[in-house]
């Protein structure tokens, strides 16, 4: 089954949940997408080169050898 399909059967049962089982729906999906979350930061750590990179980020920040976001966004 395909991720449009699943989405629509998925709505299809939202739709005809009672309100209080629909916050309960809406409170397990938020719980799913933290987990989804918690799982994708625990996985950084075995990037190769992201402990050394994110050190020199680090680094680079507490030195003030940053860029602000909004000095650059023009040419992003």
């Amino acid at each position: 089954m395909d991720t449009t399909m699943i989405l629509a059967q998925a709505e299809r049962y939202l739709r005809s949940l009672s309100p209080e089982r629909l916050r309960v729906a809406k409170d397990f999906l938020a719980y799913l997408q933290e987990r989804q979350d918690s799982e994708a930061t625990a996985e950084m750590p075995s990037i190769p080169g992201f402990k050394a990179a994110f050190r020199r980020a680090l680094e680079q920040a507490e030195n003030g050898a940053i860029v602000r976001f909004a000095d650059i966004r023009g040419s992003v």
